[in-house]
């Protein structure tokens, strides 16, 4: 790690910590300038000081990724169309066994670290797996029953 670096993540311990004893009228400051839009008027100090120490660390080490914010948008979807917001995928332990028949015969899928085993091959997700057992594209996770709605 750089001198500068290090500089840097010091300055950033220091002003988190610093937060929680600024005045209200200095947090309502700080949130303009990081926001650059005015402070929610109604906001308690304690969402204000946890909304400023998120954005700093978000502008020293960068924000969410591509994922994150695609299943926040379908969430807000989801909400505003009354809908239930969909939970992800679960994550799946290596050396997990899956099993499907599908047209009469049982297809058996080894869950690796990165991707998944299946006939003796490697690939890359169970979607990719779902695509070659029916001949068209399926949600793997779906196919192999992992999520609701599954016609596992």
């Amino acid at each position: 790690m750089t001198k500068s670096r290090r500089r840097a993540e010091d300055r950033l311990e220091s002003d988190l910590k610093s937060l929680p004893k600024l005045p209200r009228t200095e947090l309502q400051k700080r949130w303009v300038e990081l926001y650059e839009t005015p402070c929610p008027t109604q906001i308690s100090r304690r969402i204000l000081t946890r909304a400023l120490a998120y954005r700093m660390q978000e502008q020293a080490f960068g924000g969410l990724d591509a994922l994150t914010f695609r299943r926040l948008a379908r969430a807000e979807r989801d909400l505003a169309a009354g809908r239930p917001v969909a939970s992800p995928v679960p994550k799946i332990k290596p050396g997990t066994r899956l099993l499907r028949e599908w047209n009469g015969k049982v297809h058996e899928v080894i869950v690796l670290e990165r991707g998944v085993r299946y006939r003796d091959q490697t690939w890359p997700s169970l979607s990719a797996v779902a695509r070659e057992i029916t001949g068209t594209r399926w949600s793997g996770p779906r196919f192999f029953g992992l999520v609701k709605g599954a016609s596992a």
